[in-house]
């Protein structure tokens, strides 16, 4: 190596070696390089972040949404009982207003048999026993007979006669036949009453 003088500011050959080697670093690990993998880390930490927002915004929404579901299937469930329970109401309603009219009819049928008017063979005969027969469809029985004990829940006492031997009171005549439509009292029997005498 030659002496130079270096107090003007000249490089020594091995400092360009060296100078030469930091610049080449600087670039490898440059701030350029650097900045492009901060800005990578921001912006994957901000996306990550925003999944997460989004992720818990669905979450809470989907929650929403089912309990909104289930909230109206449980309505629509009371809506259909209560449908379905009022339709039956109306039915036995309905059933209970088209018995009720034919009790007149069934009066009428019952008088004119205890006059004979309705001798087998008869027309009179074949309508009555049509009339009874959409009775016993529709559901429809009668109740009350003499001889019965007299249950003031289900027969009318229209007269109570004293009778000697009688114990407790007992269904004597049969004025009107009562009449029920499954469970329901469309009408109560008219009866005499035999009484104990005293």
């Amino acid at each position: 190596m030659t002496d130079k003088n270096f107090d003007n500011g000249e490089v020594r050959p091995d400092d360009e070696g060296s100078e030469a080697s930091t610049e080449q670093s600087a670039e490898a690990t440059g701030p350029e390089s650097q900045d492009e993998l901060t800005v990578d880390d921001i912006l994957g930490a901000q996306q990550s972040a925003e999944a997460a927002a989004e992720d818990a915004v669905l979450a809470d929404l989907e929650s929403t949404l089912l309990n909104d579901l289930k909230r109206l299937q449980a309505e629509y469930a009371n809506y259909r009982r209560r449908t379905e329970d009022q339709r039956e109401i109306e039915i036995e309603r309905a059933r209970g207003a088209a018995a009720k009219a034919l009790i007149p009819a069934l009066d009428d049928l019952d008088r004119a048999e205890k006059h004979g008017d309705l001798e087998e063979g008869t027309a009179f005969h074949a309508i009555a026993e049509k009339v009874r027969g959409v009775a016993e469809k529709m559901g429809m029985t009668a109740y009350g007979a003499a001889g019965e004990p007299f249950d003031p829940q289900q027969h009318e006492a229209i007269f109570q006669a004293p009778t000697p031997g009688v114990e407790t009171a007992t269904i004597l005549e049969v004025v009107e036949v009562g009449y029920r439509l499954g469970e329901t009292e469309l009408r109560p029997a008219k009866v005499v009453v035999a009484v104990p005498a005293e």
